[in-house]
């Protein structure tokens, strides 16, 4: 399954390296999802009439979700007990195509990586010192944030990788996948958990014609892309939800010093003021970065349906906090610290569940 972009140049040469790799008699067939806005998908169906493998082009007159929504849009129409996802600019050898599936049934692997880093690979097809840095950087982000899930895996960035069915259908059972960009193989792995994972080491060519896709808007999506998924379990969204509250601390004590020394406002009036500030500084962070992307109400309905949430915090706060007090007879230490975690959690569903379903 390859992915194309305005790969014309490419289509004649990767054809038929793909041919001559393939091993006489192996059921096999390649399929091109196409974005471009060029002659790709002409250059694919000219080439294809020459080969002994099918070849078939499914041009995207809407491209959602980039190079990844391509890439599961292909699985989606291919067949195959094996999928194998590579570029077509040919940094990725075919000559490596026979050895992947051979190596995932031989190891009982669902999922095999073709690897830049680990023993044997080589990465110098990257080129630019910036491109090499950027790789680099990525890779180790992404096994920070998933250090279980990564732990033996050497390339998450990888493009080049065999994947068997079992996998893409539990992933797309559960309705997770979500593709944002061209970092497809970091969210297949984070959300179908493959059981059993193995690399091959290659040698990262360089691209044979064409220009990179590469471009820092892709690298910011991937950032983006990267919080969500280490955002997407309700018990990380809470604790993301939580320090978000607590960072709202700074402006709202920055804003009720300035009206109390600044304009002489009685501090009762100034802590309502500053609360409401406080409030839009959550929601700007929560609203733009957590839930970024999960959003069915208008930008309006959201706001003032978060401050009516924040408000009703402050005011059952208080009548829970005394009714633990007088009726179950905690201190108020530890009646205050329970009322703000019933609240909270309240609060957290409510946002969770009804603001950002």
């Amino acid at each position: 399954m390859i992915p194309t972009f305005n790969e014309a140049a490419n289509i004649p040469e990767l054809l038929s390296r793909i041919s001559a790799a393939v091993p006489p008699g192996q059921e096999f067939s390649v399929l091109f999802v196409d974005d471009s806005t060029d002659n790709t998908p002409e250059a694919i169906e000219k080439e294809a009439v020459r080969l002994p493998i099918e070849v078939r082009v499914h041009h995207r007159a809407d491209p959602v979700g980039g190079l990844g929504g391509a890439v599961m849009e292909g699985i989606a129409l291919s067949v195959s007990p094996w999928i194998v996802v590579m570029d077509a600019d040919l940094q990725h050898p075919p000559t490596l195509l026979p050895e992947l599936i051979a190596k995932g049934e031989e190891t009982g692997a669902e999922l095999v990586i073709a690897s830049r880093y680990t023993g044997g690979g080589d990465h110098s097809g990257l080129g630019t010192r910036y491109r090499v840095l950027v790789s680099g950087f990525s890779t180790s982000v992404a096994k920070a944030l998933f250090p279980k899930v990564l732990r033996d895996v050497t390339d998450p960035m990888s493009g080049y990788f065999a994947i068997g069915r079992d996998v893409v259908s539990r992933a797309q059972g559960t309705g997770a996948v979500r593709p944002l960009g061209y970092k497809i193989l970091l969210e297949l792995i984070v959300r179908s958990r493959p059981r059993s994972v193995t690399e091959v080491a290659y040698d990262f060519g360089v691209r044979y014609a064409g220009e990179s896709k590469s471009t820092v808007r892709e690298g910011l999506r991937f950032l983006r892309h990267l919080l969500r998924l280490r955002t997407s379990g309700m018990p990380t969204r809470a604790l993301a939800v939580g320090a978000i509250g607590l960072s709202g601390f700074l402006p709202n004590l920055a804003v009720l010093w300035a009206l109390t020394h600044r304009t002489g406002l009685h501090y009762a009036a100034a802590e309502v003021m500053a609360n409401q500030v406080g409030v839009l500084w959550n929601f700007v962070l929560i609203d733009r970065v957590l839930y970024r992307g999960r959003k069915h109400m208008g930008p309006r309905a959201r706001l003032l349906s978060f401050i009516a949430l924040a408000n009703a915090d402050l005011v059952a706060r208080i009548p829970l906090m005394l009714l633990l007090v007088s009726g179950l007879g905690l201190t108020p230490l530890l009646a205050t610290a329970t009322a703000m975690t019933l609240v909270f959690a309240l609060r957290f569903l409510c946002v969770d569940r009804f603001l950002y379903r």
